[in-house]
């Protein structure tokens, strides 16, 4: 895994948990790509890389996705208790 050469960004909020959760599950950002495409959505690793860098928005059918993709609560995943 390579270093993050930015500072986080401001753009989403489920950018670093997306990550932690990936990592924590041994999953590579091009397993999510190919998870994510299986779903009907299309992203490039430079999107799914912005994201987790809270760099990009993410919409809410990603959302879905991803909750679904890394086994979370949409809920844990926004940090809404």
């Amino acid at each position: 895994m390579r270093v993050r050469k930015c500072e986080s960004g401001d753009k989403n909020i489920v950018g670093e948990k997306l990550l932690l959760r990936r990592i924590q599950l041994g999953i590579k950002q091009k397993d999510i790509l190919t998870k994510l495409q299986l779903e009907g959505i299309e992203m490039s690793a430079s999107a799914l890389s912005k994201i987790e860098g809270q760099r990009r928005c993410v919409k809410d059918f990603e959302l879905a996705a991803f909750c679904d993709i890394l086994e979370m609560d949409p809920a844990e995943l926004l940090g809404i208790k």
